[in-house]
């Protein structure tokens, strides 16, 4: 059990290693593992081109209808599903249309800023642009909404005040 430790977790993790914690339960704030994520696009190919290429996740395990890469040190599963097109729907959060569904990461503000940097000179279209948003309150973050070229809608935020990512408050 202790090798299983100190080995990768995942081909697509980059190196990045489970560690053990004392609050190991499903609502820990803790994060002590990447998470995995599988969910449809149309091509493979073409996913494989926005996530790799232009998003520069690091491709792991693959076959001819999937590919796994890692996102930030999580694995995420593109499995392909012929004719698939991602729902449409959004949810007026802070005065902007937030698709959902829709998955991502909270990100410190650098890697945000860069990030959303990366995402501009990749040609990718925002739906929501980079901004801040409920400002002024604990919930306070800057914010970015893209799609891939299957409809999956994708979020990076970076909290200004990362200790408040899961602050329980009621937002106005």
């Amino acid at each position: 059990m202790q090798q299983s430790q100190s080995r990768t977790v995942s081909v697509a993790c980059q190196a990045l290693q489970a560690q053990p914690s004392a609050d190991a339960s499903a609502s820990s704030t803790t994060v002590t593992a990447p998470f995995h994520l599988a969910f449809p696009v149309r091509d493979v190919v073409e996913a494989r081109d926005f996530y790799g290429g232009k998003l520069k996740c690091t491709e792991g395990r693959s076959a001819a209808s999937w590919v796994d890469f890692s996102l930030f040190g999580h694995q995420i599963v593109c499995h392909e599903v012929k004719g698939y097109n991602a729902a449409s729907s959004h949810n007026d959060v802070d005065g902007d249309p937030v698709p959902v569904p829709h998955f991502g990461l909270a990100l410190s503000v650098p890697q945000f800023q860069s990030f959303a940097d990366q995402i501009e000179e990749s040609g990718i279209s925002f739906i929501i642009k980079p901004h801040l948003r409920f400002e002024g309150q604990p919930g306070e973050q800057y914010t970015m909404f893209f799609k891939d070229p299957s409809g999956n809608a994708l979020e990076f935020k970076a909290m200004t005040k990362p200790e408040n990512l899961f602050a329980r408050y009621y937002v106005q």
